[in-house]
């Protein structure tokens, strides 16, 4: 996937856990510490949209359920991350 099909993923990824249940969404923002404020400047933002693909792939749940809203295939997040600066690096845990 290149980099610009990985930010539209992500830009739908974004829209989605906007308009997902409260619950999800505070577990965002509990999670990586975001705010409101900065769903505000997403566009400009790559990082903060690979955050977003990041707390959707730390559970099998969210990437399911994000994928199906979306009509994406399951291992679009995780594609759309790999081709985001920093995607590459792998993760130890």
């Amino acid at each position: 996937m290149r980099q610009e099909e990985a930010e539209i993923v992500a830009i739908k990824a974004v829209e989605w856990l906007v308009g997902a249940d409260e619950r999800l969404l505070s577990r965002f923002f509990s999670t990586t510490g975001a705010t409101a404020d900065d769903f505000k400047r997403v566009a400009e933002d790559i990082d903060f949209m690979a955050t977003v693909l990041e707390f959707i792939l730390a559970q099998d749940e969210t990437v399911l359920e994000f994928c199906e809203h979306a009509d994406l295939p399951n291992d679009a997040p995780r594609l759309a991350r790999g081709a985001m600066p920093g995607g590459n690096t792998p993760h130890w845990t």
